[in-house]
């Protein structure tokens, strides 16, 4: 039996409905949806932005369906399955599958949404919603990657031979994550970024940093790391940050990990293994979208995600993880047209843009 807020929760919201590709609407009578079993519903207090979700409207867009992924808000709604661990009034952040083929009603650019209970986590008190929107897909994005696709040590394992790990990309908001995570891993983390950050990502436990604009950007790093590089996490992904990371991984080959698919002309070096990932295979389910992102189940990947968001929450109870800067804005769900756009031609200046939905109900 599901549980609710006492008070009664409207019929309707605003929220953005997939229209084609490249093209959503804010529309102003769509039906509040129903948690299932394993899912919450939330009351959204604020929501962020990805290049997933310019990427996923352009090139495999599902009309009819609900657009976005990051939110945090509080549950006023819960399943009755494996919801178990939620109470209706916790505040929450997560990721969820917005722009579905199979579930048009999730998706988090809306008063309202549904989301797994597999990609929430709950906000650390001395965290605020805004701060909170940021981490979603990015969290989840990290555990895949560097854990999952790399195996490597995770956070707060005993680590007898640190090695090096490129994160390109360091001042985007995943990338911020990713460092802070390897170093709690005890990896030594490199990253590429623009000079005015240095500081910033060394702050957050980057060893060295380099200029990704420089001709010899990948060619430093390997000289850096005296030829023996292993693994490359790419947060960019695109022909001249795939060139960077395979210049900069060893001649003896290694590992490079993307966040979208690759460029396939980009994969100049045999013994470098190539993969990129999409966070909604861990819910175990198929990935119905168009090529080259529909994918089949795989139930380790959900395997791994059962263990990971328990991990991570300990991470971000700890205060181990500090989230990325962002830019906060109060035009609601009516400025995310505009917000998305700024994603597609670049001009966020590094921050994560978060729009603020609803005022929180808890004092």
């Amino acid at each position: 039996m599901a549980i609710q807020l006492t008070q009664s929760l409207p019929a309707f919201q605003k929220a953005y409905k997939v229209r084609g590709a490249g093209d959503a609407s804010l529309e102003t009578s769509v039906s509040v949806p129903e948690p299932k079993d394993d899912q919450l519903l939330v009351r959204v207090v604020a929501v962020g932005l990805n290049p997933h979700d310019w990427k996923s409207l352009d090139m495999s867009p599902m009309p009819g369906a609900t657009w976005g992924c990051d939110f945090s808000g509080e549950v006023v709604k819960t399943g009755s399955g494996l919801a178990k661990n939620f109470r209706v009034g916790d505040r929450v952040a997560g990721a969820t599958p917005g722009n579905n083929w199979e579930d048009p009603t999730t998706g988090a650019f809306a008063e309202y949404v549904v989301a797994p209970c597999a990609l929430v986590y709950k906000i650390p008190e001395s965290m605020g919603f805004e701060e909170a929107a940021t981490l979603g897909v990015g969290m989840l994005t990290i555990g895949l990657t560097l854990y999952h696709a790399m195996k490597l040590p995770l956070p707060h394992a005993p680590v007898e031979n640190p090695q090096y790990v490129l994160v390109y990309g360091g001042g985007t908001a995943t990338g911020t994550l990713a460092i802070q995570a390897l170093r709690l891993s005890g990896m030594i983390p490199l990253t590429t970024c623009s000079p005015s950050r240095f500081d910033q990502v060394k702050a957050l436990g980057a060893k060295e940093a380099w200029d990704y604009h420089s001709p010899s950007c990948g060619s430093d790093i390997r000289a850096y790391t005296d030829d023996k590089l292993v693994y490359a996490l790419d947060c960019i992904t695109d022909t001249g940050s795939m060139k960077v990371c395979y210049a900069a991984i060893g001649s003896g080959g290694g590992q490079y990990v993307a966040l979208d698919q690759f460029p396939i002309r980009g994969h100049t070096r045999r013994n470098v293994k190539p993969d990129w990932v999409i966070t909604w295979t861990l819910l175990g389910k198929p990935v119905h979208w168009k090529k080259p992102y529909r994918r089949d189940a795989r139930p380790k990947d959900k395997a791994f995600g059962d263990k990971w968001i328990p991990m991570s929450q300990n991470l971000l109870d700890s205060g181990d993880i500090k989230t990325h800067s962002i830019e906060v804005s109060d035009d609601g769900l009516a400025g995310i047209l505009a917000g998305v756009d700024r994603l597609r031609k670049g001009t966020t200046g590094g921050k994560k843009l978060i729009y603020r939905i609803n005022q929180p109900l808890a004092v």
